[in-house]
């Protein structure tokens, strides 16, 4: 019995081979593996990185733009909200560095970068 199978495993190896070579050059390549052109290629990941930067990254450019206009015409008597979420006057700008009075005789000091918030400008966004 061993011998028998033996003897027809060259034999099924051939013949498969063999149907496989006439399937290769009758059969057509798929599309997909065909070259199909870059532009069409290229499409889908031109459409996603458009929808990344009109979704995502201009919106916060613009936040972004905002925050610095609003951080650059701070003035005397301005109430603002720090990072940190401090509320307070400011009573003094020097350079960076911005006095906030945020009770009687309360002054600190806070870098303007970290103020955020104007409260009650115009063009801001109520926050829920």
């Amino acid at each position: 019995m061993k011998l028998r199978s033996i003897a027809a495993m060259p034999l099924l190896a051939v013949a498969t081979a063999a149907a496989q070579e006439a399937a290769a050059e009758t059969a057509e390549a798929p599309a997909g593996c065909m070259g199909s052109g870059g532009i069409t290629g290229l499409l889908p990941i031109v459409a996603m990185v458009a929808i990344f930067y009109f979704l995502i990254i201009r919106p916060q450019q613009k936040q972004s733009k905002q925050l610095a206009e609003m951080r650059n015409a701070l003035k005397k008597g301005d109430r603002v909200v720090t990072g940190g979420g401090i509320h307070g006057v400011i009573t003094n700008l020097k350079g960076d560095i911005v006095t906030v009075r945020i009770a009687d005789s309360v002054k600190i000091d806070v870098d303007r970068n970290s103020l955020t918030l104007v409260p009650g400008q115009v063009g801001e966004v109520e926050q829920a």
